[in-house]
């Protein structure tokens, strides 16, 4: 896919720059554009978060960003332009940890595409991300957006199930 960024930045080197990512989505043929950029918090989960370390193995990061790039593409058709970007090293309260934009000609084909892409790469991508607490502690999360509303609703189901006999 020509019309697709993919970057692992790390942080030592440089910053995500959502203008960068503007730039780089927008197009004449392009009525539509929307970003999602990730930015390190200062809580989770209850914890005082004071910054976050990603870890990632990135030519199968990038890989996996491209074939991101390429289901998006194929599900909402072209034209269209993304960009995906992540942060790698240490980053503090405020830093942009990752950075997603798409471009199309109407805003729902962007707005469908940056939601797919991001969740993508929180499911998919190859990124470790370890918090660390006001406390002295560090510890490795998961980093799925997903994850908790999933189990949630397995657990309905499940329960929905047993109450009907199946």
């Amino acid at each position: 896919m020509t019309d697709l960024h993919t970057a692992v930045i790390d942080i030592c080197d440089g910053v995500l720059n959502p203008a960068d990512a503007l730039a780089f989505v927008s197009d004449p043929r392009f009525g539509g554009i929307d970003m999602f950029i990730g930015k390190v918090r200062e809580h989770n989960l209850g914890r005082v978060v004071t910054g976050i370390s990603y870890d990632l193995f990135e030519p199968l990061a990038l890989r996996t960003f491209e074939e991101i790039g390429e289901r998006a593409l194929r599900k909402f058709g072209g034209p269209m332009k993304l960009y995906i970007a992540h942060a790698k090293g240490d980053l503090r309260i405020g830093d942009i940890a990752v950075i997603v934009a798409a471009g199309t000609p109407h805003r729902d084909e962007a707005f469908k595409a940056c939601r797919m892409a991001i969740e993508a790469v929180k499911h998919e991508a190859p990124i470790w991300k370890q918090e660390h607490y006001i406390d002295g502690h560090s510890e490795w999360s998961e980093g799925c957006s997903l994850c908790d509303e999933h189990r949630e609703a397995e657990k309905h189901a499940k329960a929905h199930a047993h109450d009907h006999g199946h």
